[in-house]
């Protein structure tokens, strides 16, 4: 699966995914792209998920009709030992994940 990395995550949360293929934003050349048209772009160049911590990005955005998803990490903050905890249930997710569909981990009961 091709992930793109949000700019809000760090670069070292790459080599938590392992199995993936992974690209930072800025990487893919997408720097300073606001949400709909970073969206557009990766799903463009082929991105299967965007990977993100903007919570707003799901009110923001229509995902209908759309071949990438989006995740939603929900974590205190972004640095590296605060979302890494999240990665297994992330990994989980991608397993199960469908084109179009926002996903938010950790999931709320």
């Amino acid at each position: 699966m091709r992930i793109l990395l949000d700019e809000c995550l760090p670069r070292k949360l790459k080599k938590h995914l392992s199995g993936h293929e992974c690209r930072t934003a800025s990487e893919a050349g997408f720097a300073g792209k606001e949400n709909g048209e970073l969206l557009r772009l990766a799903e463009a160049g082929g991105y299967d998920v965007l990977l993100t911590m903007d919570r707003g990005i799901e009110h923001q955005l229509n995902m209908r009709g759309r071949k990438i998803s989006v995740v939603i990490l929900r974590s205190k903050s972004s640095r590296l030992r605060d979302l890494t905890p999240l990665m297994p249930e992330c990994l989980e997710a991608l397993a199960t994940l469908d084109a179009g569909q926002i996903l938010r981990t950790p999931r709320q009961t």
